[in-house]
Parts: C-alpha cells; sequence; structure tokens
C-alpha cells in the first residue's frame, strides 16, 4: 500500500480545505439546477418517454467513458482536469440560462447537450475521485470520506429547493446560479498546490520499459494494466464484483419505489419523500459520527460484511410493512449505509497507488454504473409483466444478498486485509 503524499496530522489542510469547499459549492449548486432540468424537459414535453430519453442521454456516457478517462487521468494532470470541466460546464450553463430565459427550447438539442454533460460529469467523476483521496492525510480517510457522505445528503434538500425556485421564477436563473457556482469551484480549485507526482512515476516506468506508445495504443495499454491490477488485487476484485451486484438492485429499487408510492397511496409522492428522507438524514447524522468517532480497524470487514447482508434484507422486504415501519427501516438503512461506504471507500482509495487511482476509479464507476443502468431497464421491463412491482426489488436484493455472501463473505482471507487497515 502507497502512503499518501501528504504527511501533516490535521485533515485541514488548505488543499483539503480547498476542495472540500469548492466541491460542495458546485455540488448544490448542480443538484438544483439538474433536478430543475428534469422539470423542465416533463413540462414542456409532458412525456414519461422523453423524460426517460434524457435521463439515459446523461446516463450512456457514463457506460463507457470512465475506463478510457481513469487510463487517461493515471498520466495527465487530474487537478487541470478537474478545473478545467468546472470552467466549461460554468460556460455551458450560463449559455443555457441565456437561451432558456429567451424562451428558447428543442428536446433533440437538449438531448444531445445531455450527452455531452454526461461525458463531462463521467469524466469528472473519475478525475476527482482519483485526486481527493491524495489531499487526505494519513490517518484521516474515514474522516475526509464521512465529510463526503455529509455533502452528498445535503445536497438532497436541495430539490425541494429546487422545485419552489423553479416555480416561482423559472428555469434561467437556477441555470445562471449553477454557472456561478461552477465558476467558484472552478477559481477556488486553481488555488490548489499540491504536485502530482505520479505523472513523473509513469513518464519514468514507460521509458524505463523502453516501449514507444504513444496516443491510442498507450490509452489501450493503460486500460489492459488496470484490468490487470484489478485482477492481481484480489481484495479489489471481490469488492468491485460485489458492489456492481448492490447497484443492479438499487437501480431496482430507485426505479420501483416511485411507482410504487403513488399507486398504493394517496399523496404517494410526498409519503416516498417523507420514507426516504428518513434514510438521507440518517446518513447525515452516521456522517457526523463517523467524523467524530474512528471505527477499530480490527471490526472493519465484520461490520461492513454484517451491514451489506442487513442492508439487502431489509432492502427487499420494507415496501411489504406499514408506512411508520418503513420509515424506520429507512432511516436504519441509512446509517447502514453511509457505514458501509465509509468503510469501503476510505479503504480502498487508501489502498491504491496514485499512479493507478485514476485506472481502478474508472473501472469501478464504469461497474456501478452499469449495475444501476441495467438494474433500472431490466427491473422497468420486469414491472410490466409481474404483478406486484414489489416482488421485482425482492427479487433484485436476493440477487444482491447471494452476491454478498458470496463475494464478501467467501472471500474474507482477501477483503479483511484491505478493510482491517487504519486509514
Amino acid at each position: 500500500m502507497e502512503t499518501p503524499a501528504v504527511q501533516s496530522k490535521g485533515l485541514w489542510t488548505k488543499d483539503f480545505t480547498i476542495i472540500t469547499i469548492g466541491s460542495l459549492v458546485s455540488m448544490l449548486g448542480n443538484t438544483m439546477s439538474g433536478f430543475a432540468m428534469s422539470l423542465l424537459v416533463l413540462d414542456y414535453t409532458g412525456s414519461t418517454l422523453a423524460y426517460a430519453i434524457y435521463i439515459a442521454c446523461f446516463m450512456l456516457p457514463q457506460l463507457i467513458m470512465p475506463i478510457f478517462s481513469g487510463a487517461i487521468l493515471d498520466r495527465f494532470s487530474r487537478l487541470k482536469t478537474i478545473y478545467t470541466l468546472d470552467f466549461v460546464s460554468a460556460g455551458l450553463y450560463l449559455l443555457f440560462a441565456i437561451l432558456l430565459g429567451k424562451g428558447w427550447f428543442s428536446f433533440p438539442i437538449l438531448a444531445i447537450t445531455c450527452v455531452f454533460l454526461g461525458t463531462i460529469d463521467s469524466v469528472y467523476v473519475v478525475a476527482y475521485e482519483s485526486f481527493y483521496p491524495m489531499l487526505i492525510t494519513e490517518g484521516n480517510y474515514q474522516k475526509a470520506y464521512s465529510i463526503a457522505s455529509i455533502f452528498e445528503t445535503m445536497s438532497f434538500f436541495m430539490v425541494p429547493v429546487s422545485t419552489f425556485f423553479y416555480n416561482k421564477i423559472g428555469i434561467a436563473p437556477l441555470l445562471a446560479v449553477d454557472a456561478v457556482t461552477f465558476f467558484i469551484a472552478a477559481v477556488m480549485e486553481t488555488k490548489i498546490t499540491h504536485k502530482e507526482e505520479y505523472i513523473e512515476k509513469q513518464k519514468e516506468a514507460l521509458l524505463e520499459s523502453g516501449e514507444e506508445l504513444k496516443g491510442a495504443k498507450l490509452v489501450l495499454k493503460d486500460i489492459k494494466e488496470g484490468f490487470d491490477y484489478l485482477k492481481s488485487e484480489k481484495g479489489l476484485l471481490f469488492v468491485a464484483l460485489y458492489f456492481f451486484f448492490s447497484s443492479l438492485a438499487g437501480g431496482a429499487e430507485e426505479t420501483m419505489g416511485l411507482p410504487f408510492f403513488k399507486d398504493a397511496f394517496e399523496n404517494g409522492e410526498y409519503l416516498f419523500s417523507i420514507v426516504y428522507g428518513g434514510g438521507v438524514i440518517a446518513r447525515a447524522v452516521g456522517g457526523t459520527l463517523h467524523y467524530k468517532f474512528k471505527i477499530p480497524a480490527k471490526y472493519r470487514y465484520t461490520i461492513a460484511f454484517a451491514v451489506y447482508i442487513c442492508l439487502n434484507i431489509m432492502a427487499g422486504i420494507y415496501l411489504y410493512m406499514p408506512i411508520p415501519v418503513m420509515f424506520a427501516m429507512c432511516v436504519v438503512e441509512g446509517m447502514m449505509g453511509v457505514t458501509s461506504y465509509t468503510i469501503r471507500i476510505s479503504a480502498t482509495q487508501s489502498y491504491v497507488p496514485d499512479e493507478k487511482k485514476g485506472r481502478f476509479n474508472g473501472a469501478i464507476e464504469m461497474l456501478f454504473t452499469a449495475g444501476f443502468f441495467f438494474g433500472t431497464t431490466i427491473s422497468g421491463a420486469l414491472s410490466e409483466v409481474v404483478p406486484d412491482i414489489r416482488y421485482v426489488v425482492t427479487g433484485f436484493m436476493l440477487v444482491s444478498l447471494i452476491a454478498a455472501i458470496v463475494f464478501i463473505g467467501g472471500n474474507k482471507k482477501y477483503i479483511a486485509p484491505l478493510y482491517n487497515t487504519e486509514n
């Protein structure tokens, strides 16, 4: 395992503070405008199919781009990629704000634009997730990722804010706000001074190998090396395989949840928000606890495995319960979910060497997105033929439960040393 480049004992270094505040600013603005764009598509087209196409156009690049961008970002500056894409996003959203403010709207052009935005997002995610751990001081990975989970939770609360302002002032001002937040984040990120030493390591390794590869051949070589690395690290491989199936089940759960509530209850969409809101709040509370209290290293694998089992069981049965019980189960799931996330992400990101983080995160992002995408599409198709959509969710969760037993429980000798480390 490579020691992090940052050696200061405190977590809140200048660079970590900048990346944290910058990501929060852009995340809140992007969540607000993103949900408003969804409302815009539904309002202008009145078509669920158009809405599905809009979502698919954004997601499709995320099935392909991460693996290529991960290989490229192991040889080039992740920091420059992050702030360059933030500047580009600021310009794009400002352009959208001006055009939509003048009443212009074309769904086909919007769909094409979403492919471009999805591409930017997929590259950005890999760059950010590969650069962020480089700014975490040794021994503070759990704290750092607990902060990240709290911020993700906070973004959920921008959804009702977005709905309110969209109905009051329209889409253009919200997109203008998003442009400003991206610009602020980009300017802040240019002030980060951390040296990306992995770039020189990659150049030296290429020179030592004697290979004269450039362009596409070099990218393809790096992609192959990335998969070879994942296959050689059994702990990382089995964790990745489990979370593919977990994402598969998560896609089904998210797709079936809202339709079930709308069909089963009067004002079901509001009950849906309340029930799922309990889980969101619990994640924020759990993230705060993980920031203050460190999980003992020797128990992390055992806790994580138990959480995976419990989460799949509860997610498979909670839709059959009365509303108060659903709410309580979502609260428990939220606490467990943030525990699962913190243990996994802090263990894997502290373990993978800096010069391989891009390829690793690219492969992981592709697997997770593919799982979620297939879970969404397959569950949607099954809902047309299965008499009760709760059976669909239960079936997917059963598959994920089996995957947890096989990949996580059956490979303790590989995963326990990965998880049970001081990070």
